[in-house]
Parts: C-alpha cells; structure tokens; sequence
C-alpha cells in the first residue's frame, strides 16, 4: 500500500507539486506579460520626463505631424 499522507492543506505531495508547478508557470507567464505592457507603455509615454520636461515630447510630436501632414 502507497502512503499517501494528506497535508492541512488536504493535497497529497504529489498533487502539491503539480499544483505548484502550474502556479509557478503561471506566476512567470504573468509576469512576462506584465513586464512587456510596461516597457511598450514606456515606449509609448515615459514616466520620467526628458531635460526639457513633458512639453519638449510635445513639440516633437508637432513636428513630426507636421512632417507627414506637408
């Protein structure tokens, strides 16, 4: 007979170690997700404003639009 001995949790070792398996990848692919939502927002509008402050961003933007409107 295998002793499977139930932890307080009510999970044997081994369904503890699956669970926490899935949780673990989980937990990584979450992560990554975040990680990469993060850096496009920084791409996108960075938190940390240049010498200039926000409206230098500004001004690049006019000229930009500027460009592709003429």
């Amino acid at each position: 007979m295998i002793n499977d001995e139930v932890s307080p949790s009510g999970m044997t070792d081994k369904q503890a170690q699956e669970f926490h398996k899935f949780f673990i990848t989980g937990f990584i692919g979450f992560t990554a997700i975040a990680i990469g939502a993060h850096v496009l927002a920084w791409l996108w509008r960075p938190w940390i404003p240049g010498k200039n402050g926000y409206t230098s961003m500004l001004e690049l933007t006019q000229d930009i639009t500027q460009t592709f409107m003429s």
